[in-house]
């Protein structure tokens, strides 16, 4: 029996060719989206997953009060680990602090090169369970001694053996190899963690442990958890929530700071607060990519649909006569599953082969690294739990409804699908188009909203300006040396220092005060120290009095404040205006324009801009239009390898650094509107298909028309009007479904666009448009037609 079914299906196939390829081409590259879209997805819900420790791993957070709402920070002050350890410490297994975890340069004998690594305590490698390949997870006992990654050991000693050889981490004294363990998962937090190094270490050569006055008031450190067998993350919580509260002094105590545990498994998708509220995170990209990768398969799924039951009356007789001669309905139906079954395994085919084709283009623009797992049974399982899941889902309306014809009808010619036949067809092409207008306007919406944080004012001058980490005192010490040649070289136009990058805010304030204040009320600023000639590099706009200058010895004593400061602090005359930093009195000479050196999608944070007293990390400097820029920045090297022999040169564009702010949403747009663009494809294919069996259908109705006048035009108009008619209310409904959904999404920005009547517009006219074109290549073909072949038979 079962080979009777598979021959059948496999006939029907063959014989409907033009229809045969329309479902299984559909069906592919719907499998195709599916199979790329789930394994993004699976890569994203593993995260972290593969560390023994998962489930009982978290980090120490806190919430806190600051400018009037809740903020969440990662960051903890370094005293907390041992509290908890001391107080706390029944429920814990292990507490790690981490700290500098980041990029930094390593001198290798007399290589020169950056990699990424940090300080941290002891229990780290047993923490993460740390497959050791030589050495043992015990090492960073020994405050001199380092771990490393076994691509890192291969980067920096070759086919050498790694243990004992030594190397330096910026300017600090030498460690020593102890061990060597194998590269972290890439999907993970710590996939780029090259090398570990102990906290000893780093509390030792760090005057940050040496010259805190108050060591719970600077936030900096990181702080790991793993909590106890049989502990939960919630009752944890609460015990440890005011650990912190019951230690800081008064100022700090208005800020109210509640101690929180962010398990592992929250770390990648729950990662975004608001108001001291888990706002959810990269989870909306996760639910967003599954929606869509279930949305083109199902539209493929509808075109395998509509083209089974539009065929009925021709499979009418087939039915009719196996009824007859015995064959029950359910027989019918396995027959009608095995057809679509067939073709799903045909369509599977060649979508894993479209997928294998498309991964390293999707692995590109989704910066991942995914791979077929082809040696995994679990892959097989799940491919064959797919196979059957698209097959049912296709399959099983086809199935009943041709199972459900009356043999009498049948054989004594009086079957007709009838004008409601048709209607399941209609309702489901106006699914279709529902759902593929709906990704149109969703896909417009996230690049408008790229776009729009990408024109947004900056308030300084990106153009020619390139930043420069300093590693070291050298570049502070010779700074004015360094000012006078790289301006005496003609390619830069002039230079400053800073304490953070133009991208960023590396430094906050609580001990602001000014005339008004609340005293109850807590406060965290941005705080930004720079040079004298900071302002003139950047190009930033001033508002209100002047910047920073030489010929005013009072600066010293001076802020800038930039417009959310002012509006924050309600100052109708801000110049002149005396305010206090940790009781020290400073004078307000200047506002300066909001600029945007964080989130591009959020509001500007309020800033105090001062005059720097110590070395700044970064050097910006603004080149000249005249030589190339590969002639400018080699310019500006052999000045900084003059005066910082032993720092490897670095250099970044602004723009670029800029530029990687809108990297997440740029892949979720590019993306989104790939898959859109298939979906669109999918779709026209199926209406292809449909307007090819309706011109079939109607071929002598045609001919009979042309006969008696009717124009080609006029015939295209017969065929094509149905079909944008169903588009139209497909688009109808799309609308407001979309707005819905879209209006939502925006709200997770700050700093949006508006939902523009263009975009449905738009959107709307493009979807008849392709509509009226996949038609009209059938339309046209059967208007233009000899009649006479269609009426011959009459």
């Amino acid at each position: 029996m079962l080979k009777n079914y598979l021959k059948t299906a496999w006939r029907h196939l063959v014989k409907g060719k033009a229809h045969s390829f329309i479902n299984v081409v559909g069906l592919s590259i719907g499998m195709a989206v599916a199979i790329l879209i789930g394994l993004w997805i699976y890569d994203e819900l593993s995260f972290n997953r593969k560390f023994k420790n998962y489930d009982r791993i978290a980090q120490v957070m806190q919430h806190l009060n600051n400018n009037g709402e809740v903020q969440t920070w990662g960051n903890v002050p370094f005293p907390l680990a041992e509290e908890l350890r001391k107080n706390y410490g029944n429920d814990f297994e292990r507490i790690v602090m981490a700290a500098n975890w980041g990029e930094h340069r390593l001198t290798i004998g007399d290589k020169k090169l950056k990699s990424t690594g940090g300080f941290f305590e002891k229990e780290l490698p047993e923490l993460l369970t740390l497959d050791m390949l030589s050495g043992s997870r015990d090492a960073l006992q020994d405050p001199s001694s380092v771990l490393v990654s076994a691509s890192a050991a291969k980067a920096f000693f070759g086919d050498e053996e790694a243990i004992g050889k030594v190397f330096r981490v910026n300017d600090a004294p030498p460690l020593k190899v102890a061990g060597v363990y194998a590269d972290l998962p890439s999907n993970s937090t710590f996939a780029r963690l090259d090398f570990i190094a102990p906290w000893d270490f780093y509390a030792r050569i760090n005057n940050n442990f040496k010259d805190t006055e108050d060591p719970w008031r600077p936030n900096f450190t990181t702080l790991f958890v793993q909590i106890r067998e049989g502990a939960d993350f919630a009752s944890v919580s609460a015990k440890i929530k005011d650990a912190k509260l019951r230690k800081v002094n008064a100022q700090l105590q208005k800020k109210k700071p509640a101690l929180f545990l962010q398990p592992m498994s929250n770390w990648r998708l729950y990662s975004e607060f608001k108001d001291g509220v888990n706002a959810g995170g990269g989870i909306r990209y996760v639910r967003m990519f599954g929606i869509i990768g279930l949305f083109v398969l199902l539209l493929a799924c509808i075109n395998f649909m509509n083209l089974s039951t539009a065929r009925s009356e021709k499979r009418a007789r087939e039915v009719g006569i196996r009824k007859t001669i015995g064959s029950l309905r359910t027989q019918l139906i396995y027959q009608f599953f095995g057809e679509s079954l067939l073709t799903v395994v045909c369509a599977f085919v060649l979508s894993i082969a479209i997928a294998r084709l498309a991964l390293p283009f999707f692995n590109e623009v989704s910066a991942k690294n995914l791979h077929i797992a082809w040696d995994k049974p679990l892959f097989w399982t799940g491919c064959a739990a797919f196979i059957v899941f698209t097959a049912v889902i296709s399959g099983s309306y086809p199935a009943f409804y041709l199972s459900s014809f009356k043999p009498v009808s049948v054989l004594k010619g009086t079957f007709k699908a009838g004008r409601l036949a048709s209607l399941p067809r209609k309702m489901l092409v106006v699914l279709q188009f529902s759902v593929s207008v709906s990704l149109v306007i969703g896909t417009i919406v996230v690049y408008r909203q790229i776009q729009f944080a990408k024109d947004r004012p900056v308030g300084y001058s990106r153009d020619n300006l390139i930043t420069i980490p300093v590693g070291g005192p050298a570049i502070h010490t010779h700074f004015e040396a360094i000012k006078r040649d790289l301006i005496q070289t003609g390619s830069v136009a002039s230079v400053a220092e800073s304490e953070s990058p133009l991208t960023g805010v590396w430094n906050t304030t609580s001990g602001f005060s000014w005339p008004g204040k609340d005293p109850e009320v807590s406060t965290d600023f941005g705080v930004i120290t720079a040079s004298y000639e900071y302002g003139s590099t950047i190009g930033w706009q001033m508002r209100r009095g002047r910047g920073f200058s030489k010929a005013f010895a009072s600066d010293s004593t001076a802020v800038i404040l930039n417009e959310a400061a002012v509006r924050y602090m309600q100052l109708d005359h801000p110049v002149g205006t005396t305010v206090t930093w940790w009781n020290k009195p400073l004078t307000v000479i200047g506002v300066v324009r909001n600029m945007v050196a964080e989130s591009p999608y959020d509001e500007v944070k309020p800033i105090i801009y001062s005059l720097l007293s110590y070395p700044g990390n970064v050097v910006v400097a603004r080149l000249n239009r005249g030589p190339s820029v590969k002639q400018a920045v080699n310019e500006v090297e052999t000045v900084f390898k003059k005066y910082n022999p032993d720092q490897p040169f670095e250099y970044k564009f602004v723009d670029d650094d800029y530029a990687v702010k809108f990297g997440e949403e740029e892949r979720v747009g590019k993306l989104a509107g790939i898959f859109t663009a298939l979906a669109i494809v999918i779709s026209c294919l199926g209406l292809f298909g449909l307007t090819l069996f309706v011109a079939e259908q109607r071929k002598k109705e045609i001919g009979v028309r042309k006969v008696l006048g009717a124009s080609a035009w006029s015939v295209w108009g017969l065929l094509s009007k149905d079909f944008v008619v169903l588009v139209l209310i497909a688009f109808f409904i799309a609308v407001p479904l979309s707005y819905y959904f879209m209006f939502g999404w925006l709200q997770n920005y700050s700093y949006r666009t508006e939902l523009s009547w263009w975009i449905f517009a738009c959107s709307g006219a493009g979807a008849v448009a392709v509509t009226a074109v996949t038609v009209s290549f059938q339309a046209i073909r059967a208007a233009s037609a000899n009649p006479v072949r269609s009426l011959r038979t009459e």
